[in-house]
């Protein structure tokens, strides 16, 4: 899976299960080794493990994906609220 198919399926999935937009960027981090994934806050970009797509599958891939835009969307959400 390339760069753009891994941004494209994360944005589809936000908009399908979320209602929200994903307005950062997903990509895959060679540097993880032992999670599937991570948000990251001070950017808001969601960084992917690879090696769990390779090895388990799309399916795999995809439920770490809405794992990691729970925190995204619970994040952006506490940040608008606490702008209020």
């Amino acid at each position: 899976m390339d760069q753009k198919r891994l941004q494209a399926l994360v944005e589809q999935i936000s908009i399908s299960i979320f209602g929200k937009p994903f307005r950062h960027t997903a990509s895959f981090n060679p540097r993880l080794r032992t999670v599937g994934g991570r948000y990251v806050l001070q950017t808001h970009n969601i960084e992917l493990n690879k090696k769990y797509y390779d090895m388990f599958g799309e399916e795999e891939l995809i439920a770490i994906i809405k794992h990691e835009l729970c925190h995204y969307h619970l994040h952006r959400s506490e940040e608008h609220t606490s702008e209020l």
